[in-house]
């Protein structure tokens, strides 16, 4: 009984599979009914398996005949592959002996050809770089065209080919020593373009009413920097003649290095400010130094005439130290020795803060100028220390900021110092001169009183 059951339950799972047009929500009334059922399922299975086979079998057929296709199509290829690896052989053959019978031919043109070609190589280059391309744009198609052909092989240069790179060669030595005048589109330093009149002289530089120009992949521009008016002086003067006049201008026979150097080259604006607060404050303190100085320096002088005109004069005058001494001993003629000699020493002791007024600053300004450079340095040093920290060395560009302080501060304060030391002697002695004839008329004129009252 069990047997049976689990027959009827794998029938009608089977039946639930494989029927799609059985109807699945009839019940099975009998057994005959279910028993029935199954075997129509079976016969269903059955034929499609054999539908299957029998389109597997035509499949391998098919297959089979492909595969007979294709070893027939590689065969075919491998037998082309050997005639054309024949063909290449003889053809390669061939070059050669017509490489061979070429070079025969050519004899000592051959070494000639090789010539021409370096020759058209090198003057492209040249014309490349040269100023007279600006007048010329279109030699380098030819030059191109021509060291194309020669390397090739396959054609030779003509006369007229040859002739026409000697032409050029000739004309690129001309143009190297005239001064032409023509219009060009320049680039201006803020970076408008404008068509204006510009001047070449030869090979090495061309200029404009700006100054020089920079040549540069077949375009002009304006430099960033002009170098110092002493050379676009005479730039000027260039644009203005008619070219009947002889002109002095300054000519980079270098094509640019000289040039390139001068425009790099720091101006004196330049290095004050790479000298940083420090520089500045040693520029103050200097140029207050000066202005004292020289103030002192003519106040002295006048001093120093009025006091040599009172020397030959009889009668004291107030307008100068020595008259106001003098001064002092008439108002005191009836007094004393002691008392004419303290009022002489009084009368001097007031003039002396006129006479020093001013020297101490100058002497301090000589002093602390270089202590300030030497500030500067070590601040500049620290900073060069800081950027190696975060940095590296690899770089001196990154170092230069540090270093062009602590060496400008340093030049400042020497330029501020030496300057301030000889005006301070030269004001000083000026001061001990009056201040000796001040203390020696006041001794002559005690000692003088003496032998009167004795």
């Amino acid at each position: 009984m069990k047997r049976l059951t689990l027959i009827i339950a794998a029938g009608l799972l089977c039946l639930g599979m494989t029927s799609a047009n059985a109807q699945d929500d009839q019940d099975a009334r009998s057994m005959a009914d279910l028993l029935r059922l199954i075997e129509q399922g079976q016969a269903r299975d059955s034929q499609e398996s054999r539908q299957r086979e029998a389109a597997f079998a035509q499949a391998k057929n098919r297959q089979q005949s492909l595969l007979n296709q294709s070893r027939a199509e590689r065969t075919r290829q491998e037998n082309v592959s050997s005639q054309l690896e024949q063909q290449f052989e003889d053809n390669q053959q061939r070059i050669i002996t017509a490489r061979q019978a070429l070079d025969e031919r050519l004899g000592a043109l051959k070494e000639l050809f090789g010539v021409l070609q370096t020759v058209s190589g090198d003057t492209q280059g040249v014309f490349n770089s040269s100023l007279t391309n600006i007048q010329y744009p279109n030699r380098g198609e030819f030059l191109t065209a021509l060291g194309s052909k020669m390397a090739g092989a396959s054609s030779l240069a003509s006369i007229e080919d040859i002739e026409r790179l000697w032409l050029m060669l000739q004309q690129e030595v001309a143009e190297s020593g005239r001064v032409v005048r023509f219009s060009n589109t320049v680039t201006k330093a803020d970076g408008q373009t404008e068509e204006m009149e510009v001047v070449r002289i030869g090979l090495f530089n061309i200029v404009n009413e700006n100054g020089y120009l920079k040549y540069e992949n077949g375009a002009l521009s304006e430099l960033g920097r002009q170098p110092e008016g002493r050379y676009t002086g005479t730039t000027s003067d260039l644009m203005d003649s008619n070219g009947g006049e002889d002109v002095t201008l300054g000519v980079d026979v270098t094509r640019g290095t000289i040039l390139g150097l001068l425009v790099e080259s720091p101006t004196i604006k330049d290095r004050i400010e790479q000298g940083g607060i420090v520089g500045y404050c040693i520029i103050a303190l200097g140029i207050v130094g000066l202005l004292i100085a020289i103030w002192r320096w003519f106040g002295l002088s006048g001093d120093s005439r009025k006091v040599a005109a009172q020397l030959k004069r009889e009668t004291a005058s107030t307008d100068n130290p020595l008259g106001r001494v003098l001064a002092a001993y008439e108002s005191n003629r009836g007094a004393d020795t002691e008392t004419i000699e303290l009022k002489l020493s009084e009368a001097a002791l007031k003039e002396m803060p006129g006479l020093t007024k001013g020297l101490l600053f100058i002497k301090v300004v000589s002093a602390v100028a270089p202590l300030m450079g030497l500030l500067g340095t070590v601040t500049g040093m620290i900073k060069t220390f800081q950027v190696i920290t975060l940095y590296g060395a690899g770089d001196p560009k990154m170092m230069a900021g540090g270093i062009s302080q602590a060496l400008m501060t340093t030049v400042l304060g020497l330029v501020v110092a030496i300057p301030m030391v000889l005006l301070h002697t030269v004001v000083s002695g000026q001061s001990r001169k009056i201040i000796n004839i001040l203390q020696s008329q006041s001794a002559g004129l005690v000692a003088q009183h003496s032998e009167r009252k004795g």
